[in-house]
Parts: C-alpha cells; structure tokens; sequence
C-alpha cells in the first residue's frame, strides 16, 4: 500500500474520530487504512479496477467494485458521516449528479480536484496554444483520464447553485504545499483544490 498523500492528509484532519466514511474512488485503500487506524473510522470505498480493489482486500479494506457513473443507489440516505472523492470529480461523466448523490447518502462530502484555472494552464494555453502538462496534470490531451475542465470559481457556482454550503476549503501546488499567496489567490495559484460542503 502507498503511502499517504500530502492532500489526503488534510482530509484526514477533517474528519471526526469514529465515523462512517464512504471513499469513491477509493485507489487502492490508502486514505480508508489511514482513516481506520488513526481516527477509527468505518466504511466502504467504491473503486473500478480490479488491481486497486486487490490491494484493498489485501489492506482489510471493505470496498465494492462498481462504476461511479451508475450512481449511489446501493445506500439509503445519510448512511454515512462522509463521502469522499479525491482527484475523481473530473473523471466522472456527471459531477453534478454525484454530487446530489454524495449528499443524499452522507452528512458531508469531500472532494478534491486538479484546477484547471491555475496560472500555468492559463498561460500554456495562451501562449503555446497547447494543454498544459504539469506535475498535477501529466498525461496528453488524448490519453488523460480528465473529461471536465473544472476551476475553483465554476466548482463554486455548481455548489451555490445547488444549494451546497462550503465549510472548508484548501489550495495546494503539486507538491500539496500551501501558502498565503495561495490562500489569497486561489483560482490563480493552487494547482489541486480541496472542498468540504454539506446542504444548506
């Protein structure tokens, strides 16, 4: 199992001791080991490929091999405390309905996501009329899992206009470091974004 990223971390520090936890697009079970070691937490992750749920089932991890773009319908409402989804949002076909999911069957939802509006995606685009490859973003144009373009200010106004309520929010480069400058300039200089949000 690898180890925990820097990212996973602060999502670490945002969840409460002894609770239901469902990670969509759980990897290979990191963050959920993680969570039930240090905070005692419960749950499931959901994951598509079969090596990662391998690694999970060979971690003790519950987790269930299903495909995020059919939905949540195997869990009733609030049956967790959160549900994450780290650096998937933009992979999936319909975030926003994920979204409307990952409300109806926990409390919270965390997600995290490459952004797409960092200054050097602006500026390789601008001045080299090409998509940027970057440590946050390393794969070609036509091999890269991202099928949405997703910013900090449109990941926003999808939460405002569905009456989501952000609590937390943190910007880190690639190598999940903050700052001031970062703090104050999000949309322009945090590479990866990280969200807390429940409904209003």
């Amino acid at each position: 199992m690898s180890s925990l990223r820097a990212d996973q971390a602060i999502i670490s520090n945002w969840i409460e001791p002894e609770s239901k936890v469902l990670d969509l697009g759980c990897g290979d079970g990191t963050l959920l080991r993680h969570l039930a070691d240090s905070r005692q937490a419960t749950g499931y992750g959901l994951e598509i490929d079969t090596n990662n749920i391998a690694k999970c089932v060979a971690a003790g991890i519950n987790v269930i091999h299903t495909d995020l773009d059919a939905g949540l319908s195997d869990f009733g409402a609030n049956s967790f405390d959160y549900v994450l989804m780290t650096q998937t949002l933009q992979v999936v076909h319909h975030p926003d309905r994920l979204l409307d999911e990952m409300l109806r069957v926990g409390k919270q939802g965390i997600v995290t996501f490459p952004n797409f509006g960092h200054w050097y995606c602006r500026l390789t685009l601008a001045l080299r009329g090409r998509l940027p490859i970057s440590k946050a973003l390393p794969n070609e144009w036509y091999d890269t899992p991202n099928i949405h373009v997703i910013t900090l200010k449109e990941f926003e106004r999808l939460c405002e206009n569905k009456g989501i309520e952000i609590l937390e929010r943190s910007v880190v480069n690639s190598s999940h470091q903050s700052n001031f400058l970062r703090t104050l300039l999000p949309n322009l200089l945090g590479e990866l974004a990280l969200y807390r949000f429940q409904r209003k």
